[in-house]
Protein backbone atom coordinates (compact mmCIF):
# COMPACT_ATOMS: atom_id res chain seq x y z
CA UNK A 1 0.00 0.00 0.00
CA UNK A 2 2.80 2.43 0.92
CA UNK A 3 5.46 3.29 -1.62
CA UNK A 4 8.42 5.61 -1.32
CA UNK A 5 9.33 7.52 -4.46
CA UNK A 6 12.85 8.94 -4.55
CA UNK A 7 14.40 11.45 -6.90
CA UNK A 8 17.39 13.75 -7.18
CA UNK A 9 20.37 11.42 -7.38
CA UNK A 10 23.09 11.91 -9.93
CA UNK A 11 26.70 12.78 -10.62
CA UNK A 12 28.30 15.89 -9.15
CA UNK A 13 31.77 17.31 -8.66
CA UNK A 14 33.35 17.41 -5.22
CA UNK A 15 32.19 20.53 -3.40
CA UNK A 16 28.89 20.57 -5.23
CA UNK A 17 25.35 20.06 -4.00
CA UNK A 18 22.40 17.75 -4.58
CA UNK A 19 18.89 17.65 -3.18
CA UNK A 20 17.19 14.29 -2.74
CA UNK A 21 13.43 13.92 -2.40
CA UNK A 22 11.36 11.07 -1.00
CA UNK A 23 7.58 11.10 -1.19
CA UNK A 24 5.48 8.60 0.74
CA UNK A 25 2.32 7.63 -1.11
CA UNK A 26 -0.59 5.28 -0.50
CA UNK A 27 -1.74 6.65 2.85
CA UNK A 28 -3.70 9.73 3.83
CA UNK A 29 -1.85 10.22 7.11
CA UNK A 30 1.72 11.21 7.75
CA UNK A 31 4.63 8.99 8.77
CA UNK A 32 6.01 8.61 12.28
CA UNK A 33 9.48 9.31 10.94
CA UNK A 34 11.36 9.51 7.68
CA UNK A 35 15.05 8.95 7.26
CA UNK A 36 17.92 8.58 4.83
CA UNK A 37 20.47 5.77 4.81
CA UNK A 38 23.29 5.07 2.40
CA UNK A 39 25.40 2.14 1.32
CA UNK A 40 28.77 2.51 -0.35
CA UNK A 41 30.32 -0.32 -2.39
CA UNK A 42 31.55 -3.08 -0.09
CA UNK A 43 30.18 -1.35 3.00
CA UNK A 44 27.28 -1.87 5.36
CA UNK A 45 24.24 0.36 5.09
CA UNK A 46 24.66 3.34 7.40
CA UNK A 47 22.37 5.91 8.90
CA UNK A 48 22.55 9.43 7.46
CA UNK A 49 19.68 11.55 8.79
CA UNK A 50 16.26 11.17 10.36
CA UNK A 51 13.32 13.46 11.03
CA UNK A 52 10.61 12.70 13.57
CA UNK A 53 7.44 13.95 11.94
CA UNK A 54 5.70 15.14 15.07
CA UNK A 55 7.71 18.16 16.15
CA UNK A 56 10.31 17.91 13.41
CA UNK A 57 13.27 16.81 15.55
CA UNK A 58 16.26 15.67 13.51
CA UNK A 59 19.33 13.48 13.92
CA UNK A 60 22.44 13.28 11.75
CA UNK A 61 25.39 11.00 11.37
CA UNK A 62 28.62 12.67 12.47
CA UNK A 63 30.05 12.24 8.98
CA UNK A 64 27.41 14.51 7.41
CA UNK A 65 26.63 16.90 10.24
CA UNK A 66 26.98 20.49 9.10
CA UNK A 67 26.84 19.53 5.43
CA UNK A 68 23.51 17.70 5.03
CA UNK A 69 20.07 18.95 6.04
CA UNK A 70 16.88 16.90 6.24
CA UNK A 71 13.60 18.76 5.88
CA UNK A 72 9.96 18.00 5.21
CA UNK A 73 6.80 19.07 3.43
CA UNK A 74 3.90 17.87 5.58
CA UNK A 75 1.27 18.44 2.90
CA UNK A 76 3.17 16.17 0.50
CA UNK A 77 4.41 13.60 3.05
CA UNK A 78 7.81 14.24 1.57
CA UNK A 79 11.29 14.32 3.07
CA UNK A 80 14.23 16.09 1.48
CA UNK A 81 17.94 15.71 1.94
CA UNK A 82 19.94 18.78 0.98
CA UNK A 83 23.55 17.72 0.50
CA UNK A 84 26.17 20.46 0.35
CA UNK A 85 29.96 20.39 0.20
CA UNK A 86 29.85 16.89 -1.20
CA UNK A 87 32.94 14.69 -0.94
CA UNK A 88 33.94 11.62 -2.94
CA UNK A 89 33.37 9.53 0.20
CA UNK A 90 29.69 10.52 0.05
CA UNK A 91 29.37 8.34 -3.04
CA UNK A 92 26.77 5.69 -2.26
CA UNK A 93 23.30 4.42 -2.98
CA UNK A 94 20.98 6.51 -0.84
CA UNK A 95 17.83 4.87 0.53
CA UNK A 96 14.72 6.55 1.88
CA UNK A 97 13.06 5.03 4.94
CA UNK A 98 9.66 5.72 6.45
CA UNK A 99 8.05 4.38 9.60
CA UNK A 100 4.29 4.31 9.04
CA UNK A 101 1.75 2.56 11.26
CA UNK A 102 4.47 0.50 12.91
CA UNK A 103 5.99 -0.76 9.65
CA UNK A 104 9.29 0.25 8.09
CA UNK A 105 9.24 0.97 4.37
CA UNK A 106 12.20 1.42 2.05
CA UNK A 107 12.69 3.08 -1.28
CA UNK A 108 14.58 1.35 -4.06
CA UNK A 109 17.57 3.65 -3.65
CA UNK A 110 19.11 6.38 -5.77
CA UNK A 111 22.77 6.57 -6.71
CA UNK A 112 24.82 9.60 -5.75
CA UNK A 113 28.27 9.78 -7.30
CA UNK A 114 30.72 12.51 -6.30
CA UNK A 115 33.73 12.82 -8.56
CA UNK A 116 37.13 14.16 -7.51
Amino acid sequence: QVQLVESGGGLVQAGGSLRLSCAASGRSFGPYSMAWFRQAPGQEREFVARMWWSGGSTNYADSVKGRFTISRDNAKNTAYLQMDSLKPEDTAVYYCNALIAGINYWGVGTLVTVSS
